[in-house]
């Protein structure tokens, strides 16, 4: 696996980016690109209200395309956009790194844990205010719980599934987007996610999964981590699992896109296009609630 090329609108950014990862070939737009032959799949990471634009032109080439988290700006963008790839049989991904990390993939598949009861996570930071930055412009697909947000709600998604029910706080900055977030997702059987996400505090960045035989405190930041503890009744001391950096990071994502091509596949089992439409609808739900 190689860079093959890198694409931009502007060129100068395209070389130095080629430059920095020793790829061959830089271009000064997304078309050229997706036109080079020696290109077998295009990861999309532009702001989220480009996303559709650019996996639009990828799918139509024939290229697979790992787009950035959250798949796309709306909901309608991202529909659309999984459409295209399945009409097409073109491989589309969500590059959803929390889903690949081994850790995270160890605690969705561990047994021992019973029933998962309850989650807890967080992701803020604080962001200085500027309307035309892509975290605060609404036309670029800002707000806390695009950019943040999917992370902790992502994990409830993977670890409880789609809640029953959702209730949502939270406040609006001056430009319109979300600034802040706090939710409570309830499931069948009174499983519940408490999820909270922010541009405007410094929050723990931390997760808790507590199960009917173990609980898992997740280090920050809980959607890269590299350290991991379990415990409770069903273990007889603590248990700390600690990730090799290596294996962080963007390395899983880019992997499943290697494996899915060699295998001939157009979707991902780890990060299905289905979920992530599903989460698209959910962080729409929460932005209604907001406004």
């Amino acid at each position: 696996m190689r860079v093959a090329a890198v694409g931009s609108r502007d060129l100068g950014r395209a070389a130095a980016l080629a430059a920095e990862l020793g790829a061959p070939a830089a271009y000064g737009s997304y078309a050229e690109l997706c036109a080079d032959p020696s290109v077998d799949a295009v990861y999309v990471a532009t702001p989220h209200a480009q996303h559709l634009e650019v996996a639009a032109a990828a799918i139509a080439a024939g290229k697979a395309v790992l787009c950035e988290k959250p798949l796309a700006a709306t909901v309608a963008d991202a529909e659309l956009m999984v459409k295209l790839a399945r009409e097409a049989g073109v491989f589309l991904m969500e590059a959803m790194w929390m889903r690949f990390n081994p850790l995270i993939r160890m605690l969705a598949a561990d047994p021992r844990f019973g029933e998962i009861r309850s989650v807890h996570a967080s992701f803020g930071f604080t962001a200085p205010y500027d309307p035309a930055h892509r975290l605060w412009a609404p036309e670029l697909g800002g707000g806390a719980l695009l950019d943040l947000g999917i992370y902790p709600f992502g994990l409830a998604q993977l670890l409880l599934g789609m809640p029953a029910e959702m209730r949502v706080t939270g406040s609006l900055a001056p430009s319109g987007v979300d600034a802040e977030a706090a939710g409570v997702l309830a499931y069948p059987g009174g499983r519940w996610a408490l999820v909270e996400t922010s541009l405007r505090g410094d929050y723990p960045n931390r997760a808790s999964v507590v199960g009917t035989h173990l609980r898992a405190d997740i280090e920050a930041p809980f959607w890269a981590p590299e350290r991991m503890v379990l415990s409770g009744p069903g273990l007889e001391r603590p248990e700390e699992h600690v990730l090799d950096p290596a294996d962080n990071g963007y390395a899983g994502e880019l992997r499943e896109v290697r494996d899915a091509l060699a295998a001939g596949r157009t979707e991902s089992a780890v990060m299905p296009l289905d979920e992530s439409l599903a989460m698209m609808g959910l962080l729409a739900d929460a932005r209604r609630q907001i406004s």
